[in-house]
């Protein structure tokens, strides 16, 4: 029997990324993801359902996303399910969690409220960018590269 568990999710940060590192020095990422859905009830009016999703990334990539995510910030994750289960140490009742298990992302957007607005990443169409650390000061510009006989280059 064939078996899959793979989620893809494109969604707002609600929070800060929170980083912790292993005894061993691997690092690992908790952050959560709101994701919208907009639809028409039975009254025909539109509604809008927020679902937040707990997503932990380790190793390089959780390191980036500390990096260079802050609260809502739009961010396209892919990944696995994995239920998490204990025991509460005060009521001893069996509790449990589903969370994403990221393998793979991708930034999008500016983290700006840029109208489009939700946790879709609305209005962005899922273009990449790359962005500068948090904690990093502005760079100034670099020069251009000097211009010679461009046309020379030039296939036509």
């Amino acid at each position: 029997m064939a078996n899959l568990n793979k989620v893809m999710l494109i969604g707002n940060l609600t929070r800060d990324p929170e980083l912790r590192v292993t005894p061993k020095g691997t690092a690992i990422c908790t952050f959560s993801l709101a994701v919208n859905r907009k639809f028409k009830d039975e009254s025909g009016g539109e509604r809008e359902e927020v679902t937040y999703i707990d997503i932990e990334a380790w190793g390089k990539s959780g390191e980036n996303i500390s990096k260079y995510c802050t609260k809502g910030r739009p961010l396209f994750v892919e990944g696995r399910l994995r239920l998490d289960q204990w025991e509460d140490k005060n009521t001893k009742e069996k509790r449990s969690r589903m969370k994403v298990v990221l393998e793979n992302f991708q930034f999008l957007g500016s983290g700006r409220s840029e109208g489009g607005g939700g946790g879709g990443g609305g209005g962005e169409g899922g273009e990449a960018r790359s962005y500068a650390p948090r904690s990093a000061a502005p760079r100034p510009a670099a020069a251009p590269a000097p211009q010679e006989n461009l046309d020379e280059d030039v296939p036509f």
